[in-house]
Formats: C-alpha cells, structure tokens, sequence
C-alpha cells in the first residue's frame, strides 16, 4: 500500500515536492517559534510566579511546615522553576502545534482538521497529569518522607528551593507522561507511527512505568500500584486509539489507492 503523504519532502500547496534544504530550513523556522515562544512563556511565567507560589504555600503540606532560604538565590531560583513550568504549559501544545503545520502540507484535507483537533488535547491532558501528580502523588511522597524524618527524631526544617524541587521532580515528569495518548495518537495519524510498533514495544513500555512509578512514589506496593496502574492504562489507552487512528488510515489510503487505479483504467479505455 503505498502512502502518498510520504516522499522526501512536504507536498507544496501549488503541487510539486519541497526540495529536502527548503525542508530543512522549514523545520529550523518551527524550531525557532518554539523557542521565541518558550522563553516569551518564562518572561510571562515571571509574572505568574509570585501568586502560584502564593497558593501553593498555603497549600498542604507546605502550609503546615516552615520553609526556609538557605541561599539569598533561592527566591530567585523558585521564580525561574515557576516561570519555567507555566511556559511548559503555554509552549508543549504549541510544539505540537508547529508539528502540525510542518507536516500539514503532506496531509489529505480531512487530517489536517482531525489532527488540528489535538493540539487542545496536548494541554488538557498535560493539565490532567499536573492535577493527578500535585493532588494524589505528591501527598503520598511527601507523607512518607514525613514520617521517615518523624521516626528518626529530626526536626523538620525544610528549605524552600528543596521542597519544591522535590515537588516540581514528580509532578512535572507525571504531567509529560500523560501527553502519551495524545502524541501517539497524533503521530499514528500523519504516519510516523503504527500500532504494531507500540505492541513490539509493550512490554518495554510496561517496564518504563513500572520503573518509573517506583521511582517517584514512596517504597511501598500501594503507592506504586497508584502510579504505575494509570500509567501503563494510559499506554494501552493510546495503543487503542493508535489501533483505530491506523485503520482509518488505512482505509483512506485504499481509497485513494482504488480511485487511481479507476483513473487509470478509465485512461487505458479511452
């Protein structure tokens, strides 16, 4: 079955293929958008910084400990992690965004709307991983750190750039992770992936999640098993939507394949 979105280059709109350094000079200007717009996200996040601090320092368990600067940077530090984590949720849908349009021109008409419809996807489900990581994970890790530092008789005293390193260690891996089905999904349809592939790769994916939600979440089946689970749910969820993307795929392609050899034929008879 042959695929006429794949070639060399992108289709132009005007017909004919894009040679392979307009090509590349396509992607280095994608590139550089995401970056203007990721370091326009930090400029911004700044601003956002102090009151998302504000709220997450009355938040448990930071509103029930006292948290120190144990360096005249560690406030600067915090404002640059929070400015950096707010442009990662301005600058990943829009990275795919740009992905779009890169790939768009080699895309049949129904897929540059279908796979358009992902990009608001990209930043519900990277909200979804900050909301699952901060409200169920974090407490979890947070809760056995506690109580470890408790039964050895130490006094709690935390230092600010500590404590939300920590937090950001967890919640921000947590919240990519969960863009799994989204990404998948997305490059299933314009071809660069395929559901055979995802299942090759099962039970290496399965690994992964096992390793990392022991990694992030204290040592104790419980809380691995609630952070493991949905992770691996997550990656059979996006090897059936991969599964489905790919079949309608496939369908398109045939489609398109009939048709030619119709056009075909019917120039033979005449």
């Amino acid at each position: 079955m042959t695929d006429r979105s794949n070639s060399a280059g992108a289709k132009q709109p005007g017909g004919g293929w894009m040679p392979l350094m307009e090509h590349i000079g396509e992607l280095r200007k994608r590139i550089i958008y995401i970056l203007i717009v990721f370091v326009l996200g930090v400029a911004g996040g700044l601003f956002g910084a102090g009151p998302l601090f504000d709220y997450l320092i009355e938040k448990t368990p930071a509103g029930r400990i006292e948290l120190s600067a144990f360096s005249p940077w560690d406030a600067i530090g915090l404002y640059m992690k929070f400015a950096f984590v707010i442009s990662f949720v301005v600058a990943i849908p829009f990275t795919l965004y740009q992905l779009w349009a890169f790939v768009r021109p080699a895309l049949g008409r129904k897929e540059q709307k279908a796979t358009l419809k992902y990009v608001p996807g990209a930043l519900v489900m990277f909200l979804a991983g900050l909301a699952f990581a901060y409200f169920i994970v974090f407490p979890m890790a947070y809760q056995f750190t506690e109580n470890v530092t408790n039964n050895m008789g130490l006094h709690q005293l935390y230092g600010a750039g500590q404590y939300f390193s920590f937090m950001f260690n967890i919640v921000v891996p947590l919240a990519v992770l969960f863009e799994l089905p989204v990404v998948i999904l997305f490059l299933t349809r314009i071809g660069i992936l395929n559901p055979i592939v995802l299942r090759k790769l099962r039970r290496i994916a399965w690994l992964i999640m096992v390793v990392v939600g022991t990694v992030i979440t204290p040592p104790d089946v419980v809380s691995d098993l609630l952070v493991a689970v949905p992770l691996v749910a997550l990656y059979e969820l996006s090897v059936l939507l991969s599964t489905l993307a790919f079949k309608k795929r496939a369908a398109r392609l045939r489609a398109m394949e009939l048709e030619d050899e119709e056009e075909e034929s019917y120039a033979a008879t005449t």
